[in-house]
């Protein structure tokens, strides 16, 4: 798929696949005033191609793996983001490979079950989960079609690597403290890295929605910060949140207010994003993610594999050495309910887990009387 200037100074869209033979084809329209109209032209000639490819497979029976690209790219592509469409490509890979021409009709339980148990030997628990939370809608789907009587994912065993979990790393209280201080010492209108690295500290927000965070989503009264939208880098405009549970309204402490006040009176104009820098636009994630290493470095602290999503990690981390209940912390982050954040951050839980079992044990100890405890217990001494 592609879009060229012709010498006239107009534009075409083309884009090509190949039939059931091996054969190349071609589809192409001119006449394109602008390069926009004929991207816009090139989505038409691709959704046309899509559609008739389709229609030409009503009459198929489809592979495990055709049906799940045709769900995908009919129920899904049109709403997710490049990085979940990447994740749907990939799981089709997988399928095609290890089914090949099984069809959908003729998947039960037993060979999917299979397939989990061979794929998960070499393959990470989350890779494992992402695949079978990609394929279990999908069979849903084929069900609720009649294309298939019965769901075949359903009650599977995820089987996987654990030596191969990623554990992001994160900054400890110490760290996270002497991070912050150095980030308020170093604040430049002029250049915004800070200011978002700081609100990723004290928000836990991903870096897109501080991207896309405008004078307006700041309540200086209320002291909230409202994330209804994220910031695409790639076209420089607003996306949707993640998913609809990642709108939310969350509070901010006086530090930050009165940090993004600051630069308020300071940097961009009010109907601006916030962290528009003095060349008028956004810092990249690498930009971003080089001005959070730089910071590291000098403090000498040596993390890794540290990048900005990392704080977010450490803004759950910190929370939870504070003794904060994991269901504020979800609603915090954005997730829809408890389970993405303990699944997510199970391996920080766990790492309060002692101590929060202490706090559990000294409440319960409250409950009896040390002395009649003694008392009652010595009446059965022989």
């Amino acid at each position: 798929m592609s879009v060229r200037k012709k010498k006239d100074g107009s534009w075409e869209a083309v884009i090509s696949w190949y039939d059931s033979l091996g054969k190349r084809r071609y589809k192409t329209k001119r006449g394109f005033k602008t390069k926009p109209e004929a991207v816009l032209g090139e989505a038409r000639l691709r959704l046309e191609y899509e559609e008739v490819s389709v229609r030409e497979k009503v009459d198929q029976q489809d592979t495990f793996a055709d049906y799940f690209k045709n769900w995908y790219i009919f129920y899904k592509k049109p709403k997710v983001s490049k990085i979940t469409l990447k994740r749907y490509d990939y799981v089709y890979n997988v399928l095609d490979r290890y089914f090949g021409k099984t069809l959908l009709k003729d998947m039960t339980r037993a060979k999917y079950q299979r397939f989990i148990v061979k794929y998960g030997q070499n393959h990470s628990p989350n890779t494992m989960r992402k695949i079978n939370n990609s394929i279990k809608p999908c069979v849903k789907n084929a069900v609720y079609d009649e294309e298939i009587k019965k769901d075949f994912t359903y009650g599977i065993e995820l089987i996987a690597d654990k030596s191969k979990t990623t554990v992001v790393e994160y900054l400890n209280i110490s760290e996270i403290k002497r991070l912050t201080q150095y980030l308020i010492t170093d604040l430049d209108p002029k250049y915004t890295s800070n200011y978002m690295i700081l609100t990723a500290i004290l928000t836990g927000a991903r870096l897109s929605e501080i991207a896309g965070l405008t004078w307006r989503d700041i309540n200086f009264n209320f002291k909230t910060v409202a994330i209804n939208k994220s910031y695409d880098y790639t076209n420089q405009t607003f996306k949707p949140t993640k998913n609809e549970s990642s709108n939310r309204i969350i509070k901010i402490n006086d530090t930050l207010l009165n940090i993004l006040e600051n630069l308020h009176q300071n940097g961009s104009k009010p109907n601006d994003l916030i962290f528009t820098n003095n060349r008028g636009s956004i810092p990249t994630s690498n930009g971003v993610n080089k001005a959070l290493r730089a910071r590291l470095n000098e403090l000498n602290i040596n993390k890794r594999n540290f990048h900005f999503h990392s704080l977010r990690h450490s803004h759950v981390a910190y929370l939870l050495s504070q003794g904060v209940d994991i269901y504020p912390i979800a609603q915090r982050l954005g997730h829809s309910d408890i389970t993405t954040t303990t699944r997510t951050y199970a391996y920080l839980i766990d790492e309060y887990k002692d101590k929060n079992d202490q706090v559990i044990i000294d409440g319960l100890d409250k409950l009896s009387d040390e002395t009649v405890l003694t008392t009652a217990l010595t009446k059965f001494k022989i």
